[in-house]
């Protein structure tokens, strides 16, 4: 509960009854209305039938809720008419499913992304309404959310939307438009909060997990922006603040680091951030009850901290030469990150699959070509190891929800890792034993992972299997696992002379 606040409320002001000034107010608690104060004061007026306005309020929000523009954009409704209103919509965004989401969100992946107090963001949404940045944090935390696999709509929602192709993307969308429009009411440059700050996160994932490639960048910039404006790329910034604060933007600095960095490889793009303040902590906040979450965490900075500037430019084909030396050094230090921390949190299959794929951005960049006797992750050979590294240590981390819960981040590195296996084993004999687990079964493994995910239905399955088809057709058409090496051999009937392949 709240502080009273000295006017009523949108509902009890429209119903013309007493408000207690709390936030929810107990009339609007007792009528099961949103409790807003949005609306400016009017002048008074004769009063009108309280049932009658509370039939109409009811209306009005039902109209106005997240469930509601989601089935009506889903069926063809008509869009909304531009407003030049940037108050937050009135029952859109409930605290039922702020709660959800951020429940969500801290049991599935506050260990990749330590960046928000659950304390305060249930604090938080008591008075969301009122706050443009805290309503803007918790709308696109929600459209971020919505946007994950595992994540359903609400179980609240009157239209049945979770059987419903495609509504989860529709709810990120519309959610994503009122962040977008409330944040235009007010100057969240002027005062760049933590709120703000993970509000560009969200924003950046949500256009991300949708493949619009230039608003997610437009908006890690603007963020790795608001960083440097005020100073956090300096450690002295840090000592003045509280302790609870200053752990959570540190780490809020080194996940923008992170992902500028997976970014700058992806997508060729520069860096602005650099390691110049220190690492998080497990005793950074000793309030914090999930500190324990960030051993994960860190060893996945740890994994990103070697690519700097000569790396990305050399990437970006900025520069023309990276040394051999270099190469081995990245991949030793690659290899030895992960080797010395025994990371069994939630996040190990992030940080384990990141340390895989950036392992085989390395090889890309030596072209399998380093002189012999170097480290198996830069030798010719190198993506059939990482295929068998994938699976056996990556896949047998997996929770019983994983295959749900497997984010688009980790999908897009083992596409991109079984691209290079692919390609590797074009160049390679089929296995003679039929026993034997090789990169073939590997990469068929891996195959299978992706087609499970989402029950089959995910967007990067096609363009593996189409890749695969091209340079390994009978892996995607495994009729016949051994190819006969003689003609002759290929002659063999197999059928018993009616028709039917012969079974032992």
């Amino acid at each position: 509960m709240t502080q009273a606040v000295k006017r009523a409320c949108d509902a009890c002001h429209r119903r013309k009854v007493k408000c207690d000034g709390i936030n929810p107010c107990r009339n609007c608690s007792s009528a099961q209305l949103s409790c807003t104060y949005n609306a400016i004061p009017q002048k008074k007026g004769p009063k009108g039938s309280r049932a009658k306005v509370i039939s109409e309020l009811r209306e009005t929000q039902r109209q106005t809720s997240l469930a509601a523009k989601i089935h009506g954009r889903i069926n063809g409704g008509p869009n909304a008419p531009p407003t030049s209103n940037l108050a937050p919509t009135p029952g859109m965004l409930t605290s039922e499913l702020v709660k959800e989401c951020s429940q969500f969100f801290f049991d599935h992946m506050n260990a990749q992304a330590p960046i928000l107090d659950r304390r305060q963001v249930e604090q938080q949404i008591l008075y969301m309404e009122q706050n443009r940045d805290a309503y803007c944090l918790m709308a696109s935390m929600c459209a971020f959310v919505m946007l994950q696999p595992g994540m359903t709509i609400p179980s609240s929602d009157p239209y049945n939307l979770d059987v419903i192709p495609g509504a989860n993307i529709v709810s990120c969308q519309l959610l994503l438009e009122e962040t977008l429009r409330v944040r235009k009411g007010y100057e969240y440059l002027e005062q760049i909060t933590i709120n703000s700050l993970a509000t560009n996160f969200f924003l950046f994932g949500c256009y991300y997990g949708q493949e619009m490639h230039e608003k997610a960048w437009y908006y890690l910039r603007e963020a790795t922006t608001m960083i440097q404006m005020v100073g956090m790329n300096k450690e002295e910034y840090y000592m003045q603040l509280d302790v609870a604060e200053a752990a959570r933007l540190r780490r809020i600095y080194w996940l923008f680091f992170v992902i500028e960095r997976s970014y700058a490889i992806q997508r060729q793009r520069p860096l602005t951030l650099q390691a110049t303040i220190n690492l998080p902590t497990l005793g950074d906040d000793p309030t914090d009850p999930l500190a324990h979450q960030l051993n994960g965490f860190i060893l996945l900075v740890n994994l990103f901290r070697p690519f700097d500037d000569a790396f990305t430019s050399m990437w970006n084909k900025a520069r023309s030469h990276l040394s051999s030396q270099s190469i081995i050094s990245l991949q030793k230090l690659l290899n030895d990150t992960v080797q010395r921390a025994l990371c069994q949190d939630p996040s190990w299959n992030d940080v384990h699959t990141n340390q895989q794929w950036l392992k085989n951005m390395v090889w890309q960049l030596s072209n399998g070509v380093v002189a012999g006797g170097a480290e198996d992750s830069i030798s010719f050979q190198f993506p059939g190891t990482m295929s068998r590294e994938l699976l056996l240590k990556m896949a047998s981390h997996f929770p019983g929800q994983g295959m749900e819960l497997l984010t688009s981040g980790l999908l897009e590195k083992l596409i991109e890792c079984a691209y290079s296996m692919t390609e590797y084993l074009a160049m390679q004999p089929a296995s003679r034993d039929p026993f034997a687990s090789g990169p073939h079964e590997h990469l068929a493994q891996i195959i299978n992972i992706v087609s499970a995910s989402r029950n089959g239905d995910y967007r990067f399955l096609p363009l593996l299997m189409s890749k695969v088809s091209e340079v390994l057709p009978r892996l995607v058409n495994p009729m016949l696992q051994n190819v006969p090496e003689t003609i002759a051999m290929a002659q063999v009937d197999i059928f018993d002379g009616f028709g039917n392949a012969g079974m032992a």
